[in-house]
């Protein structure tokens, strides 16, 4: 186990308010690892044990607490005093109706919240309509790059590009450093996957056609890192004598999504400064779940380098847009208020050609926020007011 201090220092102004602190992610990225930190660094500051509720709900031991009435009496019984609670559910989804027993605690007791679940629905709907205005919201992502050296005990001088692409291949999945081979890691990644798949998404949504899922699954992980819509979906299904509806396709990708194991990112158009509405790119939340799937479709290295640097600008708390400009493509526009940085990310910046190419990116691109080229190289190509960084500096933030 390693600190997640990048999640941690985050979350700690919020201990002590009674904004309840939701904490989102993929099934098994390590939330109640986290949630237990917290504890820790709580009790650590003088916090009594008594006065810790901690329930995780996929313990079977706590499936008597099915809806927000079971879940209100138990903890109401547990709080014996008006001293302040710190109370702690993990994967609070799985109790019915749980925002509003959620809500009465807020609102009647001395108490500080913290709740994580598996899904990104789990900020909306009622929970929005409760909670509104009442919550923050963490998105935890599998290990970063640099926590997959720390966990492996590498040392920066032994930093290679082989235990990058290592990285790359197999991802950051907290539970997958427990495996001794690579044939088990594949298992566990594969019953990952249908753990997401069954649990997540066919069961929550309750989607009858999982073979429909499957290949659409099986076309992101493909096309990862590049720009489609549902129609662009559809087209292939036909090539393949499928017919799906673009209705369906949209809905099906939205359960996608909720589930965590892609995330979206949603094109703006850096000259109109608007966010437009179709095209999105989608990429994997860990590239480990690209081996399961996909029927021997290699991915070109360039579309996984930029899903690592993506998924690394997220574990970052960064608002990650694909930019869009006159001519072309920037691979990503970061958002911090009226602040922005502008990404393009390369495996190789192999010839001149290539050079022009990623550096020509922001030709059209007139203000004066940085800018920035990625690549495995380790010469510098910085020019013309563009920073050039290799990539495992970039990751290593050295």
């Amino acid at each position: 186990m390693i600190i997640r201090e990048a999640y941690l220092k985050r979350i700690r102004p919020f201990y002590e308010m009674d904004l309840i602190k939701v904490i989102v992610g993929i099934r098994r990225s390590g939330k109640s690892v986290l949630l237990k930190q917290i504890e820790a660094e709580l009790i650590r500051s003088g916090v009594e044990d008594s006065k810790i509720i901690y329930l995780n709900f996929e313990d079977l031991e706590n499936s008597f607490i099915e809806n927000e009435m079971d879940l209100h009496k138990y903890v109401k019984d547990q709080i014996k005093d008006h001293q302040k609670y710190y109370l702690f559910f993990d994967e609070i989804q799985n109790v019915m109706n749980f925002e509003k027993a959620i809500n009465s605690f807020r609102a009647t007791l001395n108490c500080s919240i913290f709740i994580t679940g598996s899904n990104a629905k789990l900020l909306s709907g009622e929970l929005a309509t409760h909670l509104s205005g009442r919550y923050v919201s963490f998105l935890v992502m599998p290990f970063s790059f640099k926590e997959y050296c720390e966990i492996n005990a590498i040392d920066n001088d032994r930093i290679s590009d082989d235990v990058f692409f290592e990285y790359l291949n197999y991802g950051g999945m907290p539970q997958r450093f427990l495996m001794k081979t690579e044939s088990e890691t594949k298992v566990y990644l594969k019953d990952l996957y249908n753990s997401i798949v069954l649990r997540d998404i066919v069961q929550r949504s309750k989607i009858k056609d999982v073979d429909i899922l499957n290949r659409i699954v099986e076309y992101m992980v493909m096309n990862t890192s590049q720009t489609f819509s549902a129609k662009s979906i559809s087209k292939y299904f036909e090539s393949v004598n499928r017919k799906v509806s673009t209705e369906t396709l949209y809905a099906y990708l939205e359960f996608i999504t909720s589930s965590l194991i892609m995330n979206k990112a949603v094109r703006y158009d850096i000259r109109g400064k608007q966010v437009l509405t179709r095209s999105d790119k989608y990429y994997l939340t860990d590239l480990g779940l690209s081996k399961i799937n996909n029927t021997g479709f290699k991915t070109e290295i360039g579309a996984l380098i930029e899903n690592v640097i993506y998924n690394e600008l997220i574990y970052r708390g960064y608002e990650v847009y694909v930019g869009k400009t006159t001519n072309g493509e920037i691979d990503f526009v970061l958002m911090d208020g009226d602040q922005r940085s502008y990404y393009q990310v390369a495996y190789l910046l192999a010839d001149e050609n290539v050079v022009k190419r990623e550096f020509g990116a922001y030709d059209s691109i007139n203000d004066n926020f940085p800018k920035y080229v990625l690549s495995l190289d380790k010469l510098d190509f910085s020019r013309e007011g563009i920073k050039h960084i290799n990539i495992i500096d970039f990751l290593l933030d050295r």
